[in-house]
């Protein structure tokens, strides 16, 4: 059993079940809910209550049992399909939806939804939890993912991925104006050592580094905020947030990344996976998609526009 120790800072305060799932985006709230109803959530010693206030200074310690084995299984969920053909899908990714099943997400994820769509009918490669799965997308990141059918598919694309020759733009909205019209960010990338569960710029010699690279255009200032284009030739867990972070841009709405007081409505980052290329592995035939931007993004680039005018 694995663990988890937190220290409530003297600015947090809210609902105990609220903080702790801020603290722990591995963990949904509803995950946390369950493991404080099983007293596995402690203070002092002592079961809290999901109802409890955040205590200021208090250390919380969080056992996480050891995993047990997940079958992905079917479940009739909606997907919005971009393309299909009898090698792949492109799907269009709702903001909130697990790619996966995982801990604390045993169902409800795009792969059961994609058992149900192609009645199993997906490559083996990624195993029995990731049928399918070339690439992934954050849970509350939205837009375009490429997903597999067979095997020769998987491998194609998963070639591809390998010497950057797929074409991924994602959208983000960030914090601040930054100076310059376009730049890049090519910092090493691994897992942070004070905190396993987030990732952190690392140095290139660093035990676990991996090489980054994420090219960013200005489309539109904001005031205080900059809605940009990211272009990237590497796919690292959590990139792009990372990575505009480490310039003092983090994402608005990044609750792991960004400022403590993030902007709640937005239920996480502003960050939408809008065109996607590549080469399709059976015809040869370079295929590219474009995503328009959910309301979500639209809502709140309104809002930015309406204050920056008043």
């Amino acid at each position: 059993m694995e663990r988890l120790e937190l220290t409530a800072a003297p600015g947090d305060s809210g609902r105990l079940d609220a903080w702790l799932a801020g603290q722990c985006p591995t963990l949904s709230r509803s995950a946390l809910q369950n493991l404080i109803e099983q007293g596995l959530v402690t203070c002092g010693g002592a079961p809290v209550n999901k109802k409890d206030k955040v205590a200021p200074g208090k250390i919380y310690a969080i056992d996480l049992p050891d995993p047990q084995p997940i079958e992905a299984r079917p479940q009739n969920i909606p997907l919005d399909i971009v393309y299909e053909d009898d090698d792949l899908l492109v799907v269009n990714k709702p903001k909130g939806m697990v790619v996966h099943p995982a801990p604390g997400n045993p169902d409800g994820t795009l792969v059961n939804a994609l058992l149900y769509h192609c009645a199993g009918q997906l490559s083996g490669i990624g195993g029995a939890i990731r049928p399918g799965i070339v690439h992934r997308i954050d849970k509350d990141t939205s837009g375009l993912l490429v997903v597999a059918k067979n095997d020769a598919a998987h491998q194609a694309l998963s070639a591809q991925m390998s010497v950057h020759s797929i074409h991924r733009v994602y959208h983000a909205v960030v914090y601040g104006n930054l100076k310059e019209d376009e730049g890049f960010v090519e910092k090493w990338l691994g897992r942070d050592p004070r905190d396993r569960k987030k990732m952190a710029v690392l140095a290139e010699n660093a035990a676990g580094a991996k090489y980054a690279y994420t090219g960013w255009q200005v489309l539109e200032r904001c005031g205080n905020f900059t809605y940009i284009a990211c272009k990237l030739k590497t796919g690292r867990t959590h990139q792009i947030r990372v990575h505009m972070a480490s310039t003092g841009h983090p994402l608005a709405g990044d609750a792991v990344y960004g400022p403590k007081n993030c902007i709640k409505s937005l239920n996480g980052q502003c960050l939408h996976a809008k065109e996607l290329g590549f080469v399709h592995p059976r015809t040869g035939e370079w295929m590219r998609f474009d995503s328009p931007l959910p309301p979500y993004f639209t809502e709140f680039l309104t809002r930015l526009r309406k204050e920056h005018r008043a």
